[in-house]
């Protein structure tokens, strides 16, 4: 049912911004009670949080700002971890840390250029994470609660998916050329779009292996992780699908490693059932995605341009990361003079000899261009969270999630920075700690006051 109404959310508001905006707040203001009542465990406020930031693309596809702001997950973010930060007191230091480190860049600006705007754009996200680090380390959940996590937060890209679809006009009137395609995209910004729906098909590939439920239905849910890879594959854009393939690669490696006393104990799915299975979607979904291109795809994934093509340019590392190269150099480049401080936040795009006044796409070159040796401690102090957390896991599949987590929100980092809710999100459920419930004795009564809420109220 839930499935549907996202897919219908997502129709109705390729038609105007109402539907997702009244969605929006009617959710929002039901569950926040919900939310605010629930000191005792943070599983409430993680899962307030999952779904509502999850909108955010969905939102600025509708053209629904000033109503729901174009960059949702950054504010509504920062908004939730902070009051999760108090709610729940963390003993944790190196979110704090984390934090501390970024204030230098905030009063530096080397360019002379940096606006308020400037600060927001490129500052909020790496706060975003660092509160993340703060509030979700070692936070205990169970693996229903991860469960839930993951469905709330592939409903919206579904939203996003039907959006996509409908919008996308007729192949035959698609000029597929070698380069980031916006019809493809619904008209929107085809690095985003990508990225959204590369994490769909990872998070829906996921509950597909755990037999949780999103339709209901297995070989539908197959079909679904499909439909999300032929959409992102026709995006053109590469960034978020090759994210889909590290998230997948990374599960299943770790369950390929599992031992049969480990899949007896933990339910394991086995491996031979799936791989195949996975594999042949994938690949699936790059032939159908191919032949509508008319082949233009496959040259594209070869790193082809049609300057390549022509004899006219050489195919190098910067030509195929569509010149992020040039950026990255760029901003070593800036890092080499101002190497303990950096230039300021929001200053290095107005300093790079190299790709000038284009945002900073590698969020950790950014890092050490506008922070200095502190935003190179603050790059360190993040991974060295995120291979901790995984380790303590024994649980192989819960291994292999978080640290797939991790991966696809510091991949992400490396081709869209911090920009959108993804790196924060995905980073912090990576920190989770996640629990396997005991079974607990029935209850003879239980009063009205004392049942269980929903997930969501209105979910």
């Amino acid at each position: 049912m839930w499935l549907v109404f996202h897919v219908v959310l997502g129709l109705a508001s390729a038609f105007s911004p109402l539907p997702v905006i009244i969605w929006f707040y009617l959710v929002a203001i039901s569950s926040i009670l919900w939310v605010l009542q629930s000191t005792r465990s943070p599983a409430p406020l993680i899962l307030y949080t999952v779904y509502l930031t999850s909108f955010e693309l969905l939102a600025r596809m509708a053209s629904s700002s000033p109503f729901i702001p174009y960059e949702l997950g950054k504010y509504l973010l920062f908004l939730l971890l902070v009051f999760g930060i108090f709610t729940f007191q963390k003993k944790s230091w190196i979110g704090f840390v984390m934090l501390f480190l970024l204030i230098p860049a905030l009063i530096i600006d080397e360019s002379g250029r940096v606006e308020w705007l400037d600060l927001v754009f490129n500052v909020l996200g790496p706060i975003n994470v660092a509160l993340a680090v703060w509030f979700f380390y070692q936070k205990r959940v169970s693996v229903k609660v991860l469960g839930y996590s993951l469905l709330l937060a592939v409903l919206p890209l579904v939203s996003v998916l039907s959006f996509t679809i409908y919008r996308v006009p007729d192949f035959d009137d698609v000029d597929f050329e070698l380069g980031a395609n916006t019809l493809a995209s619904a008209g929107f910004g085809s690095n985003q779009v990508s990225t959204a729906l590369g994490l769909g098909a990872f998070l829906a590939f996921v509950i597909w292996l755990n037999k949780w439920r999103l339709s209901g239905i297995r070989w539908l849910d197959a079909l679904i992780f499909l439909a999300f890879c032929v959409q992102g594959l026709l995006t053109f854009s590469r960034g978020g699908m090759f994210g889909t393939v590290v998230g997948v690669v990374v599960v299943l490696f770790f369950l390929s490693k599992s031992t049969g006393i480990q899949i007896r104990k933990y339910n394991l799915p086995k491996i031979g059932k799936f791989v195949i299975p996975a594999i042949l979607l994938i690949v699936v979904s790059f032939y159908v995605a191919n032949e509508l291109t008319r082949g233009m795809l496959l040259l594209r994934y070869q790193g082809e341009t049609a300057g390549t093509l022509a004899g006219a340019k050489e195919k190098d590392l910067n030509t195929y990361t569509t010149g992020r190269l040039d950026i990255f150099t760029g901003d070593l480049e800036i890092w080499e003079n101002h190497i303990l401080l950096g230039v300021g936040a929001g200053a290095s795009r107005y300093l790079r000899n190299t790709m000038e006044e284009v945002a900073a796409h590698i969020e950790l070159s950014r890092l050490l261009a506008e922070h200095g040796l502190l935003g190179l401690m603050y790059f360190i102090l993040l991974c060295y969270v995120g291979f901790i957390n995984y380790r303590k896991h024994k649980n192989p599949m819960i291994r292999g999630l978080l640290l797939a987590f991790f991966l696809v929100g510091i991949y992400t980092s490396f081709h869209a920075a911090m920009r959108t809710f993804i790196s924060p999100l995905m980073i912090g459920l990576s920190l989770l700690q996640i629990v396997q419930l005991k079974k607990k004795k029935p209850v003879k009564k239980v009063s009205s006051e004392e049942k269980p809420r929903p997930v969501l109220n209105l979910l």
